[in-house]
């Protein structure tokens, strides 16, 4: 192994080692356990003894318990009885979501049910009956309307903390007590937030605690965050103990445990752990680069084409939100561009089987289980295999001819981002031609981006080693797993 290479490898262990080292010790002395309210699944984080108040933390869309564990842990640690919940269609909750996602009285409706039944579990825990609740983005709406339900039906919730918060159902009364938490970039949510803090005091400004009778609001900005990062900002998880300790009349003196950065460390040790590990694969010869203006036909031609042959005929038959129609989109779009890159022949070469084992193993296993213990939901129930399997059938012909047409991994960068950008105009231009069904696939964008950005670096360094055909394989096979384990399912109906 070259000195660069062992030096790559230390520094990535070392990170690794004490990432997982200070991540570990925000869950040191707590207790951790899972529970299953009916079919939701839940895990109970709290003090061992801890009889404080308890506090229902939910997600937000196509969220799950995982990406909330900054506010879980750290409102444990500071004496409070933590029950995190994944929403049906998320996470590891088997119950796809149903009903009209257009309609209040459709999966809204159902979405409060559930995380009512998860109100009377943390009600029936032994220790202080008193209930708060904590959610983001999508689950404030839905938080909001439980809390009313809740105060209608004479029990009402102490506290409520909405993480980037957009619900109509806020007034001026109520909730009565509401902190609402919002990422310095997030423009629009920061106003939706200081209109909920005006409707009790016209012109409050953000950072002040605005009172009338009952009714008590505070809008907070993190700061140096968008909609993703104010899930791990000290500053956003610090107001929401703050906020909860002056409900009940506490005092934490906890320090905030800042797990975001760690978590950044970890995921980007493990990723330059396997640069190391794919130089040691067996060299085969590279594919010849594409003629450029092959190469611009190959990538736009597919762009338009896919769209318009997939779109005006789709038909939902996945219970997973316009999974079937990102199969279909990136299995034409990938045969497409096969046929007009003229590299078929490259395609039906011997393939080396060992890279292809080593980039999915590291990018579903190894890279998968960090994420899963400290971001996001990455490991499938059985509902969600089926799905990966299926998904494969699409993505593993997009890879295999993205791959080849951009080079196998020795391509110029500028031919990498024009066939990104293709591929993202190509799933916008489904949407907007078939936006009643298809305005989720704009919602999935971020996960393509951020694969090319990670899996994709992985696969670069495999296709240089031992040629395009094998990156194309376990990118395909990492990417159908990466979509199959982070969009809702959802059944008609």
């Amino acid at each position: 192994m070259k000195p660069a290479h062992i030096a790559i490898a230390v520094a990535a262990v070392i990170a690794m080692l004490v990432s997982v080292f200070i991540l570990e010790k925000t869950r040191s002395g707590l207790k951790v356990s899972p529970l299953e309210v009916g079919s939701t699944p839940v895990t109970r984080y709290q003090l061992p003894g801890a009889t404080g108040p308890a506090v229902v933390v939910a997600h937000g869309f196509a969220g799950s318990r995982q990406i909330m564990q900054a506010y879980s842990l750290n409102l444990a640690r500071a004496g409070y009885r933590v029950l995190a919940f994944d929403f049906e269609g998320h996470g590891s909750n088997p119950r796809p979501m149903s009903g009209d996602v257009s309609s209040i009285d459709g999966t809204t409706a159902l979405l409060i049910a559930e995380t009512r039944r998860v109100i009377d579990a943390a009600r029936a825990l032994p220790g202080d009956q008193a209930v708060s609740l904590l959610g983001h983005s999508m689950a404030t709406d839905v938080l909001v309307r439980a809390a009313l339900a809740e105060r209608e039906d004479g029990q009402p919730v102490a506290a409520l903390v909405a993480i980037s918060m957009f619900s109509e159902a806020v007034s001026a009364t109520v909730p009565e007590r509401l902190l609402i938490i919002s990422g310095q970039w997030e423009s629009r949510l920061r106003q939706a937030a200081l209109d909920a803090v005006r409707l009790v005091e016209a012109d409050a400004e953000e950072g002040e605690l605005v009172t009338s009778g009952s009714a008590a609001r505070l809008a907070v900005v993190a700061p140096w965050v968008e909609h993703v990062g104010v899930l791990f900002s000290p500053t956003a998880v610090r107001a929401a103990i703050d906020w909860l300790d002056e409900t009940y009349g506490r005092e934490s003196n906890t320090r905030v445990a800042a797990m975001g950065h760690w978590i950044l460390l970890l995921l980007a040790g493990i990723v330059a752990m396997f640069y190391p590990l794919a130089a040691r694969l067996p060299e085969r010869a590279s594919t010849p680069g594409l003629p450029t203006r092959r190469f611009l036909m190959a990538i736009l031609f597919p762009a338009i084409a896919a769209p318009v042959i997939v779109a005006p005929f789709y038909s939902n038959f996945l219970p997973v939100l316009v999974a079937d129609y990102l199969m279909i989109h990136l299995a034409v779009y990938g045969i497409l561009q096969v046929w007009l890159s003229g590299q078929i022949r490259e395609i039906v070469k011997p393939v080396a089987w060992r890279a292809v084992a080593l980039l999915a193993f590291w990018g579903i296993a190894v890279f998968g289980l960090a994420l899963d213990r400290y971001a996001a939901s990455f490991w499938p129930n059985s509902e969600r295999l089926v799905l990966i399997v299926l998904l494969a059938l699409g993505t593993v012909p997009f890879m295999l001819a993205d791959s080849v047409v951009t080079g196998s991994g020795r391509g110029a960068l500028w031919r990498r981002v024009a066939a990104r950008v293709a591929l993202l105009a190509s799933l916008i231009a489904g949407a907007l031609i078939d936006p009643e069904n298809l305005t989720f696939v704009l919602i999935v964008l971020p996960v393509f981006v951020l694969f090319f950005f990670v899996h994709g670096l992985m696969g670069r360094w495999v296709a240089r080693r031992s040629g395009a055909v094998a990156a194309g394989l376990g990118l395909g096979l990492c990417l159908a797993w990466a979509l199959g384990v982070s969009f809702p399912l959802f059944a008609g109906g």
